[in-house]
């Protein structure tokens, strides 16, 4: 039987679909006619580990990062909290990151960024079968690197892996595990505000969801191994998957933590 290839979301309308090891025409630099012209008027959506890179390069609480820098839109289809880089407030709407160098926070810049031309979208969620990402080509009217004398082919996997995607997709790989969680399979359930709230702090505002931990019963409700209990306190990546641990148990009630017995939590757990 031939097997049915999903639909793409609406916001990969017009794109053209990449096969497996099929090649793409590509580069970019200042010497490119369009160099910089991507980096105005575009919605870029930011990833936990997007957040966490800016915010520390730029020396801000993640809370602080959140307000100046993101705005989370809420439509009535929207399931998961979004968090978009808000852009300048300029008719020209550019990046507030872009310099007349280029991009001045490139070593961090975010995964759609690094991703450009490519784009990536996953399946919605079926029940014992893990969503394949479907790979996309941006063909967009204002993008030349397709079309120079110097464009290298690349494939999907050649891409993500020289501009670093491979090892964040790797970190935030239990981020794409929920999100696209069977227990959204169908589109009948939805979270409700208060685990949205503990979704968006947890993945995205991780200085406060390192508070949330030491500052409050956290530890007292939870057993932690001491090892990761101390690398909680000083590594932000560990937090970050450790983030995603935690909320696979809040959201969904998964046994992914140990919850201590009333007696030792000191009350009702």
């Amino acid at each position: 039987m031939r097997r049915v290839e999903p639909a793409l979301p609406r916001l990969l309308d017009g794109t053209r679909r990449l096969d497996a090891g099929q090649p793409f025409p590509f580069t970019c630099h200042p010497g490119v006619p369009c160099f910089n012209a991507c980096c105005a008027d575009v919605n870029i959506i930011l990833t936990p580990l997007d957040v966490l890179r800016l915010a520390r390069t730029l020396g801000l609480h993640t809370r602080e990062f959140l307000e100046r820098h993101t705005v989370s839109p809420i439509t009535r289809e929207l399931e998961l909290p979004i968090v978009m880089l808000k852009m300048r407030d300029e008719p020209a709407k550019r990046c507030p990151f872009l310099e007349e160098r280029g991009c001045g926070v490139y070593p961090q810049r975010p995964w759609a960024c690094r991703m450009y031309p490519l784009g990536m979208a996953l399946p919605p969620a079926r029940a014992g079968e893990p969503p394949e990402p479907l790979y996309v080509i941006f063909e967009d009217d204002h993008c030349q690197g397709r079309l120079q004398a110097d464009a290298a082919p690349w494939t999907a996997d050649a891409w993500r892996r020289d501009q670093g995607v491979l090892a964040q997709d790797e970190l935030e790989a239990g981020f794409r595990e929920l999100v696209s969680h069977p227990w959204f399979i169908g589109g009948r359930r939805r979270l409700d505000p208060r685990r949205i709230e503990m979704l968006h702090m947890a993945c995205y505002d991780l200085d406060t969801f390192r508070a949330f931990i030491f500052e409050s019963s956290f530890r007292r409700r939870f057993l932690l191994d001491p090892e990761l209990e101390a690398g909680l306190a000083t590594d932000d990546e560990a937090l970050l998957r450790f983030a995603f641990q935690w909320l696979r148990y809040a959201l969904f009630g998964e046994p992914t933590m140990t919850v201590r017995d009333a007696a030792a939590a000191g009350g009702r757990p």
